[in-house]
């Protein structure tokens, strides 16, 4: 990244504020100095406000549409008015990206209004996105995410849905049924990206076409993980049988790997080449992998990484351990080492954040962070969700339409 001195840094946060500001006025003439505040929109936590751009010089931020849960379930909504009115860019930002379209994996279950922001955080007109809906969720979620996927080109749902088990095969399975249907797609996506329904970017698109086409992984594939330590060695070599709601062990000794490949262990989130995923599909020591998998505990975190690690593997990286900027995750065994600990709560492990963890989460390099709740802690959301537009659209190498800003920028106090 760059480092900027002092007078330079206030040069270009002043810059970039007035021509948010200047367009904006240009775009919209009747925008008042101090929007009236909407009683659905949240204001953002005190907390969050020194992140906004612009809020130490005078700047003030008001969020725009913000009920996207009552939004989604107006059976009356046509798709232009749900674009704009949802703040989804319609335009490739930069040649850049343009020329390297991402595909993503959207796997959910629960949090729907999280889901759409997600989607709208992540969605560029020259990607491709897959979304995976677990095959228990209500009819009518199912309803309103088909009815938002059809919106759009580029977005579909995946014609076969798994009902998904934690840390059951279900799970790969989830992915591997979008990766089926992503390399029939007419988009010639380079790199494909899993999210789960409860993860918010960090990184923009450019941040991740820059990222993905940088010297160490331009040609690689990104799974982190190492050679599986002995504490987890049961969850392979012991069977395992997924069964409604949870997975259960059998004391049952399996057979060793096929072709005595040396098993891995990672995380279940990767960003993978298109030839890596046809290779998934199709070739048969992958095949042979992945039914040797099935009776395994929590196979997406052995399965990405361990196929990475064969030589024939296109893109593998064979000398590869925990590279690759995947998560930013507070786990709460890393408390004091790796982070400060959790400002929101625990759950599995894992801090869902609070506004108390934003601090952190800026800081970090990764690509996503995990995991948000909407109910619990929505100020988070909330301030990430605004920060993140805020950097995309400054990079932005394209006029900006104003259907594009999440908050309304202006300049008297709050």
């Amino acid at each position: 990244m760059c480092h900027l001195g002092p007078t330079k840094s206030f040069f270009v946060v002043c810059l970039v504020i007035s021509v948010l500001v200047g367009s904006l006025i240009y775009w919209s003439a009747d925008v008042p100095a101090e929007p009236k505040s909407r009683a659905e929109c949240r204001p953002f936590a005190p907390q969050c406000k020194p992140f906004l751009l612009g809020y130490n010089s005078g700047l003030r931020w008001h969020r725009q549409n913000c009920e996207v849960e009552h939004y989604i379930a107006n059976n009356t909504l046509n798709c232009s008015t749900l674009i704009s009115d949802f703040n989804f860019i319609t335009a490739p930002l930069s040649k850049e990206e343009e020329e390297y379209p991402l595909a993503f994996i959207l796997t959910i279950h629960k949090e729907r209004e999280l889901f759409i922001r997600l989607l709208r955080a992540i969605y560029m007109p020259q990607n491709v996105y897959c979304i995976h809906m677990d095959a228990k969720v209500p009819l009518e979620y199912k309803v309103s995410v088909h009815k938002l996927a059809n919106c759009f080109e580029n977005v579909f749902v995946t014609g076969r849905s798994e009902t998904v088990t934690y840390a059951g095969y279900s799970r790969l399975q989830a992915d591997l049924n979008c990766m089926e249907e992503l390399v029939q797609s007419r988009i010639r996506w380079r790199k494909v990206l899993n999210v789960c329904g409860q993860d918010f970017p960090i990184m923009s698109n450019l941040e991740l076409v820059r990222y993905m086409q940088s010297e160490k992984w331009k040609d690689k594939n990104m799974t982190p993980g190492v050679k599986q330590p002995t504490k987890f060695s049961s969850r392979t070599s012991l069977q395992h049988i997924e069964m409604p709601g949870n997975v259960r062990r059998i004391e049952r000794v399996k057979l060793p790997p096929p072709r005595r490949i040396q098993v891995y262990f990672g995380t279940a989130y990767y960003a993978l080449t298109r030839e890596f995923v046809k290779f998934v599909l199709t070739s048969q020591v992958a095949q042979e992998f992945l039914v040797w998998s099935r009776d395994t505990y929590s196979p997406d975190e052995h399965f990405w990484v361990t196929l990475n690690h064969i030589r024939e593997a296109p893109g593998s990286y064979l000398t590869g351990g925990w590279e690759g900027s995947v998560r930013a995750i507070k786990w709460s065994d890393q408390e004091g080492a790796s982070h400060d600990g959790c400002k929101g709560r625990y759950v599995r492990d894992i801090c869902v954040y609070g506004t108390g963890d934003l601090p952190w989460i800026f800081k970090r390099d990764s690509m996503f962070a995990n995991k948000f709740e909407s109910g619990t802690y929505p100020e988070a959301l909330d301030c990430l969700e605004a920060w993140h537009r805020i950097k995309v659209l400054m990079q932005a190498t394209v006029p900006i339409e104003p259907t594009w800003l999440l908050a309304i920028p202006y300049s008297r106090g709050v």
